[in-house]
């Protein structure tokens, strides 16, 4: 008998066995995950940034989270001898419409008790030579990591607490019962008084698989990124992104410095018809279906119908990619750039259409679902683990005495 089932070996799920262990020395916890390594899908095609809780609505767990989270992740890479920049970014206004939103985003970033300040052009190309901007924010505060290496980190110290890894091992059923819950998989039945499923792209199907009822659908956004060539990383020298277009739920397209020298370049976010599909001609035929017979993706498409177009024509026309980088940094030419790995958004919809803005964790009778854990998830991962292990009774209330 298990303490914790923890279905999920992304940073998540390694970061709320942290909490766990580190609340409960004594407990027994396994990590469940279906494939044979770690990390392997969203923390590991991520862009490598350690957000600063810029964008988040003030009083919500993004923003609460995103900014304790930079600190708990800068901490636990200076503690563990992680690689890691804080090399600030840039946000970027480069026409006159973009001034209200910019100076919006502002008073917004106040409210979360960040250090932004307002910057001018002079003061803009004094950061990042090579940007073309009328006016921006700086923001000292956000850095780069890579998370694959920090969730490396994460399951060494776990594995010497005594935490148990089950890879290449998949749930297949799930039954809550009154005493425990019981987690089938592909190679054997788990018996644990709880269950924690941070299964990211597949998080909603084991919600259902529990019996729980939700209208929450998890929708696959394919974030596709291009990189600078080696000889032309110098024209980036942080991170510059735009200024945010409040009604579309992405950052648009802007260039991150990397961990190994390199620049990424995107993403541009498109609709991916498999859960795990980092290709365009990745199919299959459950996950289409189940976007397609879901009345709140037709929803979502229909008032967002412009920047949809936009983001596809950017995924078939490099040359209409390139220009989206160009209005950032003019220098960039398309031969400049080339494509990389992309990586799949688990974004939550619901039936009315509306994506799911913040973190969102439900419960069951013994479990604990994050069923919303995009961007920023993994710099917050430190802190929504230590919100999981609050929602879960006192150990010693579960013991069977």
């Amino acid at each position: 008998m298990y303490d914790y089932v923890i279905i999920g070996g992304g940073i998540v799920g390694l970061s709320t066995a942290y909490a766990l262990v580190r609340k409960y020395p004594d407990a027994r916890i396994v990590v469940v995950e279906k494939e044979t390594e770690i990390s392997a899908h969203q923390t590991g095609r991520n862009s490598g940034v350690i957000h600063s809780g810029v964008y988040y609505k003030p009083g919500s767990l993004k923003a609460r989270m995103a900014v304790q989270g930079r600190n708990s992740m800068v901490k636990f890479c200076q503690d563990n001898g992680i690689p890691h920049e804080v090399c600030g970014k840039v946000l970027v206004a480069t026409d006159k419409e973009e001034l209200p939103r910019m100076e919006a985003l502002y008073e917004r970033v106040q409210q979360n008790g960040l250090n932004v300040s307002r910057i001018d052009r002079d003061e803009l190309r004094e950061i990042e030579p090579y940007v073309d901007g009328l006016a921006g924010l700086k923001v000292p505060s956000t850095g780069i990591v890579n998370y694959k290496k920090v969730s490396e980190k994460i399951k060494e110290l776990l594995e010497q607490a005594g935490v148990e890894f089950l890879l290449g091992s998949a749930v297949v059923d799930i039954t809550e019962r009154k005493e425990e819950v019981v987690i089938d998989t592909t190679e054997k039945s788990l018996h644990s008084r709880y269950m924690i499923n941070c299964a990211g792209l597949f998080s909603d199907r084991l919600v259902k698989m529990a019996g729980i009822h939700t209208d929450v659908r998890i929708v696959p956004f394919r974030g596709e990124y291009f990189e600078l060539t080696e000889e032309k990383t110098h024209l980036v020298k942080g991170l510059i992104y735009p200024i945010p277009n409040p009604d579309f739920p992405f950052l648009g397209v802007h260039l991150t410095k990397m961990m190994d020298g390199g620049v990424h370049a995107g993403p541009n976010a498109v609709l991916s018809f498999k859960r795990e599909g980092y290709q365009k001609t990745d199919f299959h035929w459950k996950d289409t279906l189940d976007v397609l017979s879901f009345p709140g993706f037709w929803k979502m498409a229909g008032s967002n119908v412009k920047e949809g177009m936009k983001e596809m024509v950017r995924s078939f026309h490099k040359k209409s990619f390139v220009k989206s980088l160009q209005r950032l940094v003019p220098d960039i030419q398309a031969e400049d750039v080339v494509p990389t790995d992309a990586g799949v958004r688990a974004q939550a919809m619901l039936k009315n259409g509306q994506l799911v803005d913040d973190f969102h964790i439900i419960t069951g009778k013994r479990s604990v679902h994050v069923c919303n854990a995009p961007s920023p998830a993994a710099t917050a991962s430190l802190e929504i683990g230590k919100e999981i292990a609050k929602k879960l009774p006192e150990l010693k209330a579960l013991k069977v005495v």
